[in-house]
């Protein structure tokens, strides 16, 4: 299968409690007008970005049924959701996110517990 622009994401699997976020473009200028060096605000405690994936959420601990291992277990792991969507603006901390590189474009792996705030364009 070839990688275009629409599908290039389609095949990625977020793990656990992580999220896949596009950074916001940064404005190379700020307020007052003055123009800062590349790098500059990639530097700043907090980010911003796009969740363009999440992971499955935090995994439920089975149940430790040792009485009545004659009935078989159905080993399908449970997971309490994350509260981030596809498309939510995140506000998350760049000290817990890593960067990645994939097919050139820069994204971040943030996990949730570094998410601070969320916007979501529908109505809450």
């Amino acid at each position: 299968m070839e990688i275009t622009p629409e599908n290039k994401l389609k095949n990625l699997i977020v793990v656990g409690d992580r999220v896949l976020i596009r950074p916001k473009k940064v404005d190379d200028k700020t307020a007052s007008g003055l123009y800062l060096p590349p790098g500059v605000r990639e530097k700043e405690k907090i980010q911003s970005g796009y969740v363009i994936k999440t992971g499955p959420g935090y995994p439920l601990p089975l149940p430790a049924d040792e009485d009545e291992l004659w009935k078989g277990r159905d080993e399908a792991v449970k997971y309490i959701p994350l509260q981030a969507r596809e498309g939510d603006l995140a506000i998350f901390l760049q000290k817990g996110a890593v960067e990645v590189m994939y097919e050139g474009d820069k994204y971040y792996i943030v996990p949730q517990a570094s998410i601070l705030m969320l916007e979501r364009e529908e109505d809450l």
